[in-house]
């Protein structure tokens, strides 16, 4: 689905068969101006996208930006103007305010984490733990914020999780299916491997190629304990130096201790499942007499 194609199902979905409140109070030809004011500081992400909202429902509305995808704005800021029908605005309001709201919250979100562990050279990376159909939108978000995007579907990398593993009775199993998968259809994309132990990883680092392993649910301690096992086995010339990301309870509290490690990568799917939107507001500012 493209953006236009999901703003135009979004807008059906919020329009239906008629704005009827808007037709009831106000003239069709009604012209004035509206202003995005902003109500907390944060970061903005989505004005790119948002904007099509004005234009799809209204291609004679002129909006007017004043501020871009990734800078930072401040309480009190007016940063975007709109101009044309009063009737054409309104219906857009909501949904241009939803996408902007969400999507700023995102980058808000991440830019804060990103920042705290900036002294450090580990990036943090998004999840597939994304609102159905919104992926590609709060994937951007996270980017506009500082963060890094992992995959973004089933179909681009191979992700070898714990629930693999167990069904195919062990690493080692898993990992020698996927090689043999790839051969056949002559894929050629990343291949990461979930470990949830020291011994896991041993058997994982015997075992053959990978991209990259993700170390899930480790302590800080153990976290570092499974990155000197891999600098050794790297130091012996057994295995090329793998990227390394870990992932499950980072949290904000201890978000520098585990950036701290050495590890190349956090994955913290709190990025955009569970964000509070930035707080936008659309005002009417000028009407102009009939």
């Amino acid at each position: 689905m493209t953006r236009q194609d999901y703003i135009r199902c979004a807008l059906q979905e919020d329009l239906g068969n008629g704005d009827h409140t808007t037709k009831a109070c106000i003239p069709p030809h009604q012209r004035g101006s509206a202003h995005l004011l902003v109500k907390a500081e944060g970061v903005l992400a989505g004005m790119s996208t948002a904007m099509h909202v004005f234009t799809q429902v209204d291609p004679h509305l002129e909006v007017k930006t004043m501020r871009y995808d990734g800078d930072r704005i401040h309480a009190g800021e007016i940063i975007m103007e709109v101009t044309g029908s009063v009737a054409s605005i309104l219906q857009a309001e909501r949904l241009f305010l939803n996408i902007l709201q969400r999507m700023s919250g995102i980058a808000t979100r991440t830019r804060l984490w990103a920042d705290k562990i900036a002294h450090t050279n580990c990036r943090l990376l998004d999840t597939r733990k994304t609102t159905p159909l919104h992926r590609a939108m709060e994937k951007e978000a996270v980017r506009c914020g500082g963060g890094v995007n992992h995959r973004m579907g089933l179909y681009d990398a191979i992700l070898v999780k714990d629930n693999h593993v167990d069904a195919c009775g062990g690493i080692r199993e898993a990992l020698a299916a996927v090689q043999q998968y790839l051969s056949l259809q002559k894929l050629d994309i990343p291949v990461i491997v979930e470990v949830r132990s020291l011994e896991e990883l041993d058997t994982l680092l015997k075992a053959g190629p990978v991209d990259r392993v993700l170390l899930d649910n480790f302590s800080v301690p153990r976290l570092i304990e499974a990155l000197a096992m891999l600098r050794n086995f790297a130091k012996d010339g057994l295995k090329p130096t793998l990227i390394t990301e870990a992932s499950g309870n980072i949290r904000w509290d201890n978000l520098v201790a585990y950036a701290e490690t050495g590890v190349d990568f956090l994955s913290i799917g709190a990025l955009t499942h569970s964000v509070e939107a930035l707080d936008l507001s659309l005002k009417i500012s000028k009407i102009q007499a009939q």
